[in-house]
């Protein structure tokens, strides 16, 4: 389930011709396209939403496609929705689903364009699709590829966060056996922090930062792997400085998941950044003013080795995401 093997992705490509508008076409790795429009870009990105507690489809689905705008550097300003059930579902359920993608664009000073809804025999449950756009200037572009050298690894929010937060709304009565009572309010309540526009746009105006991706499907695993391959650089981090959930590891023992499946755990609104040794306390300063937990977990290399630091011990960091979401979220030990 989820998104295509990085070769099948590829080949799946090769049909796409080059065009000179495109600035940034359809690539592995990348989570927004970026086309010419005047004399600025226009980024632009579009995210499946699916399996998510109702109460919240319709602002997931709104934040899902503008973080990946914002992490480019771009202000999330129109989108256009896709919203589709089963012969089964009422007309309500869109009613609530349009209220909360009302709220989100309110809340991001977006505007709706257009859309589509409707129920169709082959689907069995609630799929939105949201295609954000937003403008950039050319000189303030950032894209997955920048990473340089030397410069450090950021994140941003724990590892785990959105598959615990979402395992406690879905699974309520196991949460509270696993996590507590008291803990799994709590977490019910963390639902917005699965968007990270707000720290993309801040982290996009300081100089110094050159490469962003967010930690969504296959989690550290799979953005850190993705900005080194991109940007053709290596990374070296050390483990007991990524933040990770207690929760995550509460769930790692009930489900008798891997070291390894712990960092691929889907963390959406979480962000991997690459960022110059000058840029560093700036970065520190943006995310402790906006009370936004952050990190340096090491460094971006010249050579192509990623390194994984245990105990000070030089490991390899795992070359594929995989991701527990799916298993942890049918709630089955």
């Amino acid at each position: 389930m989820g998104k295509l093997p990085t070769e099948n992705l590829k080949k799946l490509l090769s049909c796409i011709k080059k065009n000179s508008r495109i600035i940034v076409p359809p690539l592995p790795g990348f989570d927004s396209g970026v086309h010419l429009i005047d004399d600025e870009y226009l980024v632009v990105s579009t995210d499946p939403c699916i399996g998510v507690p109702e109460k919240w489809f319709g602002w997931l689905m709104i934040h899902y496609a503008a973080s990946d705008v914002a992490l480019f550097g771009a202000k999330p300003e129109y989108c256009t929705i896709n919203l589709l059930g089963s012969p089964s579902t009422k007309p309500e359920t869109f009613y609530e689903i349009m209220s909360q993608v009302c709220r989100a664009t309110s809340e991001l000073k977006m505007a709706v364009v257009t859309g589509h809804t409707g129920t169709y025999e082959g689907l069995s449950t609630l799929l939105g699709v949201c295609t954000a756009y937003g403008t950039v200037s050319k000189d303030k572009l950032i894209t997955p590829s920048g990473a340089k050298p030397g410069d450090y690894v950021l994140c941003t929010k724990p590892i785990g966060l959105e598959t615990v937060v979402n395992f406690a709304l879905t699974h309520k009565a196991l949460a509270e056996r696993l996590f507590g009572t008291h803990r799994t309010q709590k977490l019910a309540k963390l639902v917005s922090m699965q968007s990270c526009v707000k720290e993309a746009l801040l982290l996009a105006e300081i100089d110094g930062v050159h490469a962003m991706h967010d930690a969504t499907e296959g989690g550290l695993t799979a953005a850190l792997n993705e900005i080194a391959e991109t940007s053709k650089s290596g990374f070296k981090i050390e483990l007991e400085k990524i933040q990770i959930l207690n929760e995550a590891y509460t769930l790692q023992e009930c489900f008798g998941l891997t070291d390894e499946q712990v960092l691929s755990m889907s963390s959406t609104g979480t962000i991997l950044a690459a960022v110059s040794p000058q840029a560093t306390e700036r970065v520190k300063e943006a995310m402790r003013q906006n009370n936004i937990e952050a990190s340096f977990l090491g460094v971006f290399t010249k050579n192509m080795r990623h390194i994984l630091l245990k105990n000070g011990k030089e490991t390899s960091f795992p070359k594929k995401a995989d991701d527990p979401y799916e298993r942890i979220l049918s709630g089955k030990l």
